[in-house]
């Protein structure tokens, strides 16, 4: 597997390239028609290009959605956007809500979602949204938690809701588009799609907690995961970091 980086004027770009090994010709003719197939399907080169626009000054408003699906963990979500605000991110929010998700948020939350600060709220029904189009200038989505029939949606370019169509804006435009899948256990599928999805430059981020920054409550270990989205967002947590906060 080779990887190639390049940076440009307002652009990062990486290049990975992965060959598959080729079974030569002179070899591949000595195979049956059965064999000779399953060959062809081996010689070829995969490239998945992922692209960020990194062209934001300091002081610019970052443009970002954050849609949320039906899944357990509405609370990732409901702390993504208290920490955006406590961090005092420069950033305008577009918040998408599946119809489960709604439901599941109202249970979990113990409360309606109301439009608060800079995050304001879209109907998922409706491409009636400035993010549905390539010309807007939302640079990342983060879908969290990301559903399985989402995530599976996305990966097979389903655009049937605004969330899917925003998820295939941010991978044909190459800009950051991060799920958060709160599942357990991977089915075959799942793993598939989420392999199609990362080829194609998406970032899956399981809303995995991790244990060494000895979280003391429910709270703490919420935020290992929100602090890892944060940052892949492309914003500083502000977060606890391996052997840099002893």
């Amino acid at each position: 597997m080779g990887i190639a980086s390049s940076s440009f004027v307002g652009l990062a770009m990486t290049v990975y390239i992965i060959k598959l090994p080729v079974i030569a010709k002179s070899e591949a003719t000595k195979q049956s028609p059965e064999s000779q197939s399953e060959t062809m399907d081996k010689e070829f080169t995969i490239f998945a290009i992922q692209t960020y626009n990194m062209s934001h000054s300091v002081t610019e408003k970052r443009k970002i959605i954050l849609a949320i699906t039906g899944a357990s963990g509405s609370i990732y979500a409901y702390k993504i956007l208290e920490k955006l605000h406590i961090i005092n991110a420069q950033v305008e929010i577009a918040v998408v809500f599946s119809e489960t998700g709604k439901e599941i948020w109202e249970s979990e939350i113990g409360s309606k979602f109301h439009d608060e600060g800079a995050a304001k709220e879209y109907n998922n029904k409706s491409y009636n949204a400035p993010f549905a189009s390539g010309s807007s200038q939302y640079d990342t989505l983060i879908i969290c938690p990301a559903s399985m029939g989402t995530l599976g949606r996305i990966a097979n370019g389903t655009s049937d809701d605004l969330i899917a169509r925003s998820a295939d804006v941010m991978l044909k435009e190459r800009r950051r588009l991060i799920l958060v899948p709160r599942e357990t256990p991977y089915s075959l599928i799942h793993i598939n799609n989420m392999k199609t999805l990362t080829l194609a430059g998406a970032i899956i981020c399981p809303a995995t907690p991790s244990f060494y920054s000895k979280p003391e409550t429910i709270d703490d270990l919420v935020m290992t995961v929100v602090d890892r989205i944060i940052d892949l967002a492309g914003f500083n947590s502000k977060g606890f970091r391996w052997l840099t906060n002893d």
